[in-house]
């Protein structure tokens, strides 16, 4: 078995307003495949699961191999009480869940299609809660705390969010032990390349 299979999801195919959640095969010599590898972002042969939103040239997440390793220091890392600002796909969710040492998930997310697509596949753990809210303005009781906190709500990889990852990151500074924002290293370096 591939590494990597052990983190694709469950999540059924499904569409919700402007969003949908379908399967996709790659197969060998796929262009599709062949055109995310130029991109650095190889997709090997086999069948996969992406969030789309209408009118998006690119999916908003999928759980092919290139996607999952952005988001592995933090899965590795998650203990105790976790905090994810974004469902997305469920796919660090599924993955921490699956830790023995992670005892409570927080999800925050703003999109209710993607909570009617993805939610109904977490949502009977007794060790996860969902906010239907912004990440940016809900307001926690005082004493709330987390071991961990992963941020994940931009749609795009782009240096422009790179204000906010700080403004996320500052929100919860006082609040979290450990926290880490999707590509955030990856953006820092590419801006002081020049780019």
């Amino acid at each position: 078995m591939n590494y990597y299979e052990k983190y694709k999801v469950d999540v059924p195919e499904g569409i919700s307003g402007e969003w949908k959640v379908e399967k996709f095969t790659v197969a060998e010599n796929d262009i599709g495949a062949i055109s995310y590898a130029l991109h650095g972002r190889p997709v090997p042969p086999g069948t996969y699961t992406r969030l789309k939103k209408e009118g998006a040239w690119d999916p908003m997440m999928s759980d092919t191999p290139a996607e999952i390793r952005d988001h592995m220091e933090f899965i590795h890392r998650a203990t105790g009480r976790c905090l994810l600002n974004g469902l997305g796909l469920g796919v660090v969710l599924k993955a921490i869940l699956a830790k023995p040492g992670v005892t409570q998930v927080d999800v925050v997310e703003i999109e209710q299609d993607v909570i009617n697509l993805v939610w109904p596949t977490y949502k009977d753990g007794n060790r996860v809660a969902l906010y239907h809210t912004d990440a940016f303005t809900i307001q926690w009781p005082k004493d709330t705390r987390w071991d961990c906190a992963w941020h994940d709500i931009w749609p795009a990889l782009c240096t422009d969010n790179l204000p906010e990852v700080a403004k996320l990151k500052h929100k919860y500074a006082r609040k979290v032990k450990y926290q880490k924002a999707w590509m955030e290293e990856e953006l820092r370096d590419y801006r002081r390349r020049g780019g």
